[in-house]
């Protein structure tokens, strides 16, 4: 990539995590944001359709990064104790800019976007198991409940919030078996 591109993509970005930080998504402007940015509207459009644009693919950067910083994704079934360590320890290496982008109502896109990619690891290694309800439905209260768990304890220890949600998670695994 062209460094003039790459320095005005990271200008358009630090403009929008200055902003998002700040108010809801619905409120920011591009007029504002490249005021901000210093770049002018036509620049903005050229990398962006719009500010939601912007927002989803930050959002799914995001998401990468804190799910490829899982060391051992083959654990979810296995180990569930040492998958949700590595994710919680994703959430919080990221949380700044977790609680930056996902703000105000859309936590729930980065829970339901770990359920999507989760459910899709497994059942690709596992395509017997795409038609459990047992297991459908223990995936679902295991992501977004840890994930919720999680997010409403983050002020708590840890290594505390990892122990109980990796006990339950192998809990709800051990009963699977």
């Amino acid at each position: 990539m062209d460094l003039r591109v790459k320095k005005t993509k990271n200008s358009i970005i630090n403009a929008f995590l200055q902003l998002r930080a700040k108010k809801p998504l619905e409120r920011i402007t591009v007029k504002e944001l490249a005021d901000l940015a210093q770049v002018n509207k036509a620049t903005f459009y050229l990398h962006y359709k719009d500010i939601y644009d912007l927002s989803e693919q930050l959002e799914n950067e995001l998401f990468e990064s804190v799910f490829n910083s899982i060391e051992h994704p083959n654990s979810v079934l296995s180990e569930p104790k040492l998958f949700i360590k590595e994710l919680v320890e994703g959430f919080v290496a990221n949380k700044t800019l977790i609680d930056i982008i996902f703000a105000n109502g859309r936590r729930n896109i980065l829970a339901d976007k770990f359920e999507l990619e989760v459910r899709k690891f497994i059942f690709d290694k596992y395509p017997q198991y795409k038609d459990s309800p047992e297991l459908n439905v223990s995936l679902t209260y295991m992501i977004k409940g840890g994930y919720y768990a999680y997010v409403e304890n983050s002020e708590l220890d840890t290594d505390m919030i990892i122990s109980v949600i990796g006990n339950i998670a192998e809990g709800i695994v051990d009963k699977l078996k």
